[in-house]
């Protein structure tokens, strides 16, 4: 059975290096805001094209930092898409505020501007547009929006490692952007790790307080919203190690995602956006009617599936109901139709074709 990930052929393209790094943390003896996190957030910076970066203790705490830094609290709105597994939904709500959902757009499946804009009448005090898939969203046309409403617009980069809109990189256009370093990602770490960057300097510094009890000196509190959330030393070291090769992975994953195109071309009728530039596949995400009947087949051929997601934020069963009346077409028709087959850096030619065989063969609209 072809894996949607393979952990284990992954550590080893990296093992040498890894080891290395872990052993000088473990002989440092230092293992919380240490020269592994300092070097991790300069680099990281300097990848995204931003001055700041603040290391955090996951991609969900990375936007609860931000919205606690914003002041963001109960009686807000804070606007993001309900198809993104209940990431952002949940640092809202840790956050304290009300998430506001907008509908996306059918062909990519990421936040619709033109939703958006309509929300922003109702002044929400920040706006979270997720990058799904590994595909920008409209982040220019979204940011102008939220710049002329006066309200802050967040990034969630989760899946967009590398992922750029006329040569910049996801996480440099808000005035934040929030990264998770889960295993699965296309920059993994070897646990839970999230960082933020940011071109504002104070809020920069805001930020490093927030994620660290609201301290300005160690005991002493003077940021309100403080909160514990840090990357450690271990983590640091295996993003420091991993990064030097996070866009030849990225290509790899668009070769992949460009063999299963062109092998599903004219059979089916919604194909991923074509691979480019901005598109770094974290998923390679195709739709059916008939899903359930397209995994069962799939899986006959030793393909293995996944659905990201399945059930809309604002019909979770922890919402007990209360967006009852929220009606989003878009978004629960591309919830009820999703699939992902494998995709990841590490896939050999073999397993590619294999996958892209059973996908002509097994793929129903």
């Amino acid at each position: 059975m072809i894996p949607l990930q393979d952990f284990k052929r992954h550590v080893q393209a990296f093992e040498p290096q890894i080891s290395e790094r872990l052993s000088k943390v473990v002989s440092r003896g230092w293992f919380l805001n240490g020269p592994e996190l300092e070097e991790f957030e300069t680099r990281f910076a300097s990848y995204i094209g931003t001055a700041h970066c603040a290391g955090v203790g996951n991609g969900t705490q990375a936007m609860e930092v931000v919205l606690r830094t914003l002041e963001v609290g109960p009686g807000d709105e804070v606007v993001t898409v309900a198809n993104a597994g209940m990431y952002a939904t949940c640092a809202i709500l840790l956050a304290g505020a009300k998430p506001v959902f907008a509908e996306i757009r059918e062909d990519t499946m990421n936040m619709d501007p033109a939703a958006l804009h309509q929300l922003l009448e109702r002044r929400p005090k920040a706006v979270i547009a997720t990058h799904l898939y590994g595909q920008m969203c409209d982040i220019e046309e979204i940011v102008a929006s939220c710049r002329e409403a006066g309200v802050a617009c967040i990034e969630d980069c989760a899946e967009a490692h590398g992922a750029s809109a006329n040569s910049r990189k996801a996480g440099s256009f808000g005035l934040a952007g929030c990264f998770s370093f889960y295993p699965t990602k296309n920059l993994g770490a070897f646990g839970d790790a999230g960082a933020i960057t940011t071109g504002d300097a104070a809020f920069a510094a805001k930020l490093r307080a927030t994620r660290q009890y609201g301290w300005s000196q160690k005991y002493r509190a003077e940021t309100p919203g403080g909160t514990n959330s840090r990357m450690d030393e271990l983590q640091a070291a295996v993003l420091n190690v991993k990064l030097d090769r996070l866009d030849a992975m990225n290509a790899r994953r668009r070769q992949i995602a460009a063999h299963y195109s062109d092998m599903l071309q004219g059979s089916c009728p919604k194909l991923p956006f074509a691979a480019n530039d901005n598109y770094i596949v974290h998923h390679y995400v195709l739709r059916s009617t008939q899903r359930d009947a397209v995994r069962q087949g799939l899986h006959g051929a030793g393909v293995s599936t996944e659905i990201h997601f399945p059930i809309p934020d604002h019909k979770q069963p922890a919402m007990q109901g209360r967006f009852a009346g929220v009606s989003l077409p878009a978004t629960e028709i591309a919830c009820d139709t999703v699939f992902t087959v494998p995709s990841f850096a590490e896939m050999t030619d073999a397993e590619i074709e294999q996958t892209g065989r059973a996908l002509r063969d097994c793929y129903l609209p």
